[in-house]
């Protein structure tokens, strides 16, 4: 429920309207088509703890029903590191007439995730891929870039 969240890490929205997305470093991303793998290390990347995503995407106002009181953002750290290993399944969509093309890979994938602020930390069970339900990766091309 989401009157029942009680941390919602966040980047915050930029400038040009973007929200949840952020450049990292380049060596932060190991990608190998080829091999169908992929990594994703992060670490200590600063962010926000909104509280709920009510707070997130109002700027801490809250909203009145369900009533989420507002929440003042706190700065947080966090960490992950995530492996996408081997297909289990590969997709190949070409869609012309929405300029969408791209290969995707199912496959298995774990994380290992942490966050640390002032008064609290947390840490995730070690990764475990028989808890992954779906995970994607792939290579696509769409508007502009559209080929």
């Amino acid at each position: 429920m989401l009157t029942q969240q009680i941390h919602d890490y966040n980047v915050h929205v930029d400038r040009n309207d973007v929200f949840w997305m952020i450049p990292v470093k380049q060596d932060a991303l190991e990608v190998d088509f080829d091999d169908e793998r992929a990594r994703l290390r992060v670490r200590g990347l600063d962010v926000f703890d909104d509280h709920d995503i009510a707070n997130s995407l109002t700027q801490g106002l809250g909203i009145p029903t369900p009533p989420i009181p507002p929440i003042f953002p706190v700065r947080a750290k966090v960490s992950f590191d995530i492996e996408w290993n081997g297909a289990i399944d590969t997709a190949q969509i070409n869609n012309m007439s929405q300029q969408f093309q791209g290969t995707f890979f199912a496959t298995q994938t774990t994380i290992k995730w942490s966050s640390e602020q002032e008064g609290f930390a947390f840490e995730s069970e070690p990764p475990n891929p028989a808890r992954n339900v779906i995970s994607v990766f792939g290579r696509e091309q769409n508007g502009v870039f559209f080929r």
